[in-house]
């Protein structure tokens, strides 16, 4: 069976059964400082609003929007990253859209569907009404607003910044994709597992064309995790890419380092500011990386997608966007700057061609021995991968129908 035939099968069969008693670490009922709001407008995109505002909020406030991966539901994903408590911590507010599984069987965001990331329409003009009603209640600092995701809240996170420059400061995209590079399934599906590659003015382009503005353009921090095998991790330099062109900007890194053990690339404007910075957390898997501050402080817990990997993903983001009480750039261990972003895709050492399959021809990521899906989304701790002690997966046999299966249903593209 081809690939479209097998992507057309997918589509038009029912959400998969393991979902309807997902009891997923992002899906369990967990208490939550999280408040729902119901009436934000119009809701073109029939998604539901959660806040949270600390006790003692400063004047004029900055907000931060978190959005989600599949199978989680706000409040888990605020507990797992922890961004309630770093709100508490440094005085910010919060706003958490969720999606409802009427929109997406897998409660994704759809960050693939054109009505759902064009300015002012569906899914991207529900969270802008959200966050104007957070403007209005809790006298927010419209030059202070970000946004921030995983996976598929991760790719909405660049449908955000593309669609609303105007509205951001700044963004930070985890395990995410680049703006309007899918149309349509088949085209989500090979941005997540191949990741073509595409040059800077084209991916430029695409966010110029998504609305009238000009300039500025918000600040980018990106998050990839290099053993994912669920969104390629060449999609984060797609994504670097992207905006490296919008600002302008050279494809060499100004300033490489490590930050607790993990290479991160920085690129800043002529005033010094870091404008773009891209994080490789070596040998993790997909999901959002969490360890311990500084300082010791923890934000979050592990969970599904919610990974120990030694480096606090949120607290850094927060501390990029400007919002921690001491404004320091992460100690950065140097190195000599490379030469250019890697324009080649990572292709994992255990992948194999589709048209060997008998597919098409097309790098397919193969997965270690997992248990079935069910299990792969129930709430286990998820091993941390270290980059010294990591060995080689095994190879073995793959079915190619079970790959398109976990990957679809990893992006919610399958209801």
């Amino acid at each position: 069976m081809s690939l479209t035939k097998n992507v057309d099968f997918l589509r038009h069969l029912p959400k998969l059964s393991a979902f309807n008693g997902l009891s997923g670490y992002g899906r369990s009922i967990v208490h939550s400082p999280l408040v729902e709001i119901n009436d934000f407008g119009s809701n073109p995109g029939a998604l539901r609003m959660f806040s949270f505002v600390p006790e003692h909020l400063p004047r004029a406030p900055a907000l931060v929007v978190v959005l989600h991966g599949c199978g989680q539901t706000a409040a888990g994903y605020d507990r797992g990253a922890g961004w309630s408590t770093l709100a508490t911590r440094y005085g910010f507010a919060l706003l958490m859209p969720e999606q409802q599984a009427s929109n997406n069987g897998n409660t994704c965001f759809n960050w693939f569907n054109p009505e759902d990331i064009s300015r002012d329409g569906g899914e991207a003009g529900s969270i802008r009404q959200m966050i104007a009603r957070m403007v209005d209640d809790h006298n927010i600092d419209s030059r202070r607003i970000y946004v921030t995701g995983l996976s598929a809240g991760g790719a909405m996170t660049s449908v955000m910044l593309a669609t609303y420059p105007d509205v951001f400061a700044g963004g930070a995209v985890i395990a995410g994709l680049p703006y309007g590079i899918a149309g349509n399934v088949r085209e989500a599906l090979s941005g997540m597992m191949q990741s073509p590659q595409r040059p800077a003015a084209e991916l430029g382009d695409l966010v110029r064309n998504a609305s009238r503005h000009k300039g500025p353009w918000p600040k980018l921090s990106v998050w990839h995790g290099s053993a994912d095998r669920t969104v390629s991790p060449g999609n984060a330099d797609e994504i670097v890419k992207q905006w490296l062109d919008v600002h302008q900007l050279p494809l060499a890194p100004m300033s490489t380092g490590d930050v607790d053990g993990y290479p991160r690339q920085v690129w800043w404007n002529a005033d010094g500011e870091t404008i773009v910075e891209s994080y490789t957390i070596t040998d993790m898997a997909h999901g959002t990386p969490l360890g311990a501050t500084d300082n010791d402080e923890r934000y979050g817990e592990q969970g599904a997608f919610l990974i120990e990997a030694g480096i606090s993903s949120s607290y850094h983001i927060a501390n990029f966007f400007g919002l921690t009480d001491q404004i320091r750039q992460p100690r950065t261990v140097p190195h000599a700057a490379s030469k250019a972003v890697s324009k080649t895709i990572p292709v994992d050492p255990t992948g194999i061609s589709r048209e060997r399959a008998g597919v098409i021809a097309m790098t397919v990521p193969v997965p270690a021995p997992e248990p079935d899906l069910a299990t792969v989304l129930s709430p286990r701790p998820t091993r941390v991968h270290h980059a010294k002690r990591a060995q080689p997966p095994r190879r073995r046999g793959i079915d190619v129908g079970e790959v398109i299966t976990r990957a679809l249903t990893a992006a919610g593209l399958m209801k």
